[in-house]
């Protein structure tokens, strides 16, 4: 009888349910981080051969080698929770990500025939870092997963930052 109460009593539904891993906003945040790192990643790579201000190149190294280091744990933590690497690419799936930009195939051309190099650079960056940062506090109100939400603390941080050396770099005299 003892028996069959203890194999009784291990059955019971009262078990809390295991909270999930991870949830959408966390894998949507690691897909669109992605897509915005291989953008980035075009403008940063001209911009670290071409740019005549040193700050501006050396800003391009620093954002190249976070997003390699960036790129590495977002698909680590996506293939180890068996999800895409890329979002659906349905304008639903997307529509509480409000409005970001996204880089065009032109803007990338517009920038490798831009002279002065440096100012379309600058601005085409500042909006592409300001869509990073949107992304991550999306993860930061959203997301289930605490590392992906540390990440996306420590990305927002390092956006700004990198936001207000660019606005240094556009206001100083060229």
């Amino acid at each position: 009888m003892a028996l069959l109460l203890t194999l009784v009593a291990g059955c019971s539904p009262e078990q809390p349910a295991a909270t999930p891993l991870f949830n959408g906003a966390d894998v949507m945040f690691l897909q669109m981080s992605l897509a915005q790192i291989a953008e980035g990643d075009q403008v940063a790579s001209l911009a670290e051969s071409r740019a005549a201000d040193p700050a501006l190149r050396a800003l391009a190294t620093e954002l190249r080698t976070q997003w390699r280091e960036e790129d590495g744990t977002f698909r680590r933590w996506l293939l180890g929770w068996q999800q895409p690497l890329t979002a659906d690419p349905s304008a639903d799936a997307h529509a509480g990500h409000g409005a970001l930009h996204m880089l065009r195939p032109a803007d990338i051309t517009e920038l490798r025939d831009a002279n002065p190099f440096d100012r379309t650079a600058v601005s085409l960056l500042l909006g592409h870092l300001g869509n990073c940062v949107e992304t991550s506090r999306m993860e930061q109100s959203a997301g289930a997963y605490p590392p992906a939400r540390a990440l996306a603390t420590t990305v927002t941080t390092r956006r700004q930052s990198q936001i207000q050396q660019l606005l240094k770099i556009a206001a100083s005299p060229t």
